[in-house]
């Protein structure tokens, strides 16, 4: 995805955990993250800390949510998915991408890889791999005071 392209349809999950978004429900009041992730993927296991704090620090102001993309068959047991998901306190909803659909939507190729959307939809950054997380924490800021002096 290049920069200031729309949001792609949140469709094709073979499965939600920890509840569900649709496109229309990220779009229109506040900006949202998205990230995607594996089980088998040490380095998002690493950054998921920094992705919570985001998400609690930022939950008035932020949509967050997580897509578990498959690295192999191994990575689509469920039931680990939950486990894992459960001991990095993985709390917002978790689109299970086994079929890459919405992975294709994104052209995303990586874990952990962070798309940051402004509250119209439009994608603002991209980042991928483990580090820089203080960089898309900027980023979040940017883009909520730019929201803040639309108002």
């Amino acid at each position: 995805m290049r920069l200031r392209q729309p949001m792609p349809e949140i469709s094709g999950a073979t499965e939600w955990l920890n509840g569900e978004f649709t496109r229309n429900q990220l779009v229109g009041e506040k900006p949202t993250l998205i990230h995607f992730w594996s089980i088998s993927c040490h380095l998002c296991k690493v950054a998921m800390p920094s992705v919570n704090e985001l998400r609690d620090n930022y939950k008035e102001e932020l949509n967050v949510m997580a897509v578990h993309m498959p690295r192999s068959d191994k990575d689509m047991n469920l039931e680990e998915i939950k486990q894992v998901a459960a001991e990095h306190q993985i709390s917002q909803p978790i689109f299970i991408d086994d079929e890459h659909k919405l992975t294709a939507a994104f052209e995303n190729q990586y874990v952990p890889a962070y798309y940051l959307f402004d509250k119209n939809g439009l994608l603002r950054h991209f980042q991928a791999g483990g580090s820089g997380l203080k960089m898309l924490e900027k980023r979040v800021i940017r883009v909520l005071e730019e929201m803040e002096k639309e108002e």
